[in-house]
Formats: structure tokens, C-alpha cells, sequence
């Protein structure tokens, strides 16, 4: 059987088709495990992977979606979600109940159970980016709007930090025209 045709896969390609989006699932030869193999699979960026990443915040579980080429700010996922409590990752065990992917595949999409979810705005920088689709060799490719909107997620530029020899990203903010004018 192919890795396509898995009850996981099958979840997440129903999910973007049913969101309007294309079914751009693919399967690898190579493992997509981590965000490096995902990278070296699928033959992009680094940053452009997604990578899933599933804490508690107090007695609720939450997803934090994060370029490859950054880590988490665990001391900002509470308030970036503007949740209060303890900041701890579960077992893999509850990340399998809590999302129905085993680690390595946990996607974004076809959850299991609805979850806050927060994205690293510094994923806005790529065209297209590929996030884990059910199974550790199928990645999916999707827009960040796209993303956005399927996920209903948080957008946060600071729930994320550049890894080392990464530069920061810093979004191009639209000035507001009440402040063009001289004071008159």
C-alpha cells in the first residue's frame, strides 16, 4: 500500500481538498521525519518546513507551528495563544491521541481534535511551504494565507526565534496615512 493511500494521509488530503485547496500531498523515498530530512527530501529552504509542534499550556494541548530554520520561544507559546499556565511537551503517546499522527508526521491539518494553534510569522518569507502530512515520508506544500486560513492559527512574530546564522525576519508593516500629515 502506499503511503497516499494511509488512513492519516488520506486525512490531511481530504482536509485541504475539503478547504478548497489543491491536494498537493506527495510521498518521498527519503524520511521526512525532521525538518532537515524534510528540507533535503523535498529539495527547498530549511525555513520553508513546517515543523508541528505539540505542547500543553496548563491542562490544554496546543500546536505552535514553526519555520525549520527557527525554534520555539516556549516562555511565549502561553501568551502568544493568550493562555495561562505551564508550558510542557506531552508524550508521544498523548500527541497520538491528541492529534491521530504518530511524531515525525503530525500535520497541521486533519486533526483528530480542533487545537489553538499559533504560526511563526517568519514562515510568511517563502512562496510555498511544506508541512508533515501523516506519515513521516508525505509532506504537503501550501501557501502561509492558505495555512492561515485552513488552520484558523494565531499569527505571532515572536512564538518563534532564528536559530544561529539565521537572520530575523521582520515583516514589512503598512505605515498608517493618519501620520503622513504635518501637524497643521
Amino acid at each position: 500500500m502506499s503511503n497516499l493511500e494511509r488512513p492519516a494521509v488520506k486525512r490531511v488530503r481530504d482536509a485541504l481538498v475539503g478547504a478548497g485547496l489543491e491536494d498537493t500531498v506527495m510521498e518521498m523515498a527519503e524520511t521526512a521525519r525532521t525538518a532537515e530530512d524534510a528540507a533535503a527530501a523535498v529539495g527547498c529552504e530549511l525555513g520553508a518546513i513546517v515543523k508541528s509542534l505539540c505542547y500543553s499550556v496548563g491542562n490544554r494541548f496546543v500546536m505552535a507551528l514553526v519555520a525549520g530554520d527557527h525554534s520555539l520561544a516556549e516562555d511565549r507559546l502561553a501568551m502568544s495563544l493568550k493562555l495561562t499556565g505551564t508550558v510542557r511537551r506531552p508524550q508521544a503517546s498523548e500527541v497520538k491521541g491528541i492529534t491521530g499522527f504518530t511524531i515525525g508526521g503530525v500535520a497541521p491539518v486533519g486533526l483528530s481534535h480542533p487545537l489553538p494553534l499559533v504560526i511563526d510569522g517568519s514562515l510568511k518569507r517563502f512562496e510555498r511551504i511544506y508541512a508533515a502530512a501523516g506519515h513521516p515520508h508525505c509532506v504537503f506544500a501550501i501557501s502561509f494565507d492558505d495555512l492561515a486560513r485552513v488552520t484558523e492559527g494565531v499569527i505571532s512574530y515572536t512564538v518563534a526565534q532564528p536559530n544561529a546564522g539565521v537572520e530575523p525576519y521582520r515583516p514589512a508593516f503598512k505605515r498608517s496615512r493618519t501620520f503622513d500629515k504635518e501637524p497643521g
